[in-house]
């Protein structure tokens, strides 16, 4: 659900005909649950949500982090929507190295992190849709909670010392507190709630709330995850597409 979702007219049109739902929430914006009572009208009969790693844990993020109340209605939304659902709870990305908010980083050589020496089990994002697609055309996924992850859990350290293996470029992470974080952030331009955002995003990593390994994608595909060696080898080309990319600017 984008932000364009948030015109309920245009729901009617976009469920018609639907019988499974693949449902990606706006953060900060509690619209799942009218948009499942609406489906649910329409005659949609499966729903499969994404939803986070923690988003309900205590302690996991800061309270002021807009993606939890998000999260957790969401869950509640589904459970109580009258159709079959599934929920995904899917740990750190490993695309984020390369397609997302460590990208730019990555590209720079330098990660700054207030990630401490913590651990996170990066879950491949191609896993994640693999799951998806199942839970909509599959059998025997309705009312299950998917937690996914990788099969092992990396520092950032390690996961930038894999990076530079695979692409010879020199990457290294530099551990910052919370509040160096912020600081570099606003300096760069940043609002001051989305650099705080960020922060207790990764906060998570430094305490050791991301290290856990989950077992979602053997139980609906019956096979282990990707690891995120599989996934450096593939992403190669992309950092050096984007590191050319960087050295023409």
């Amino acid at each position: 659900m984008n932000r364009d979702s948030t015109g309920r007219a245009t729901w009617d049109a976009a469920l018609e005909g639907v019988k499974a739902v693949f449902l990606v929430p706006y953060d900060g914006e509690l619209l799942t649950r009218p948009f499942v009572e609406r489906a649910a009208e329409l005659g949609v009969e499966r729903v499969v949500l994404l939803s986070g790693r923690g988003v309900d844990v205590p302690g996991y993020s800061g309270e002021a982090n807009i993606a939890g109340a998000t999260h957790i209605d969401g869950k509640s939304a589904v459970r109580d929507g009258g159709v079959a659902w599934t929920i995904l709870r899917p740990a750190w990305f490993a695309q984020n190295f390369s397609e997302g908010i460590f990208l730019d980083a990555v590209l720079a050589g330098e990660l700054r992190l207030p990630a401490g020496d913590g651990a996170a089990s990066f879950v491949d994002t191609e896993d994640i849709a693999a799951v998806a697609v199942e839970a909509l055309t599959g059998e025997g996924h309705s009312g299950q909670t998917y937690e996914l992850s990788g099969p092992r859990a990396l520092t950032i350290a390690e996961a930038a010392a894999e990076i530079s293996a695979a692409t010879g470029r020199d990457l290294r992470y530099v551990p910052l507190s919370h509040d160096e974080f912020v600081a570099e952030l606003t300096g760069q331009g940043w609002a001051a709630a989305e650099a705080e955002d960020f922060a207790e995003a990764v906060g998570p990593i430094r305490r050791g709330m991301d290290a856990h390994l989950s077992d979602g994608v053997r139980r609906a595909l019956g096979r282990e995850p990707r690891d995120f060696t599989e996934y450096v080898k593939a992403s190669v080309d992309a950092w050096r597409v984007g590191a050319r990319s960087r050295s023409a600017e």
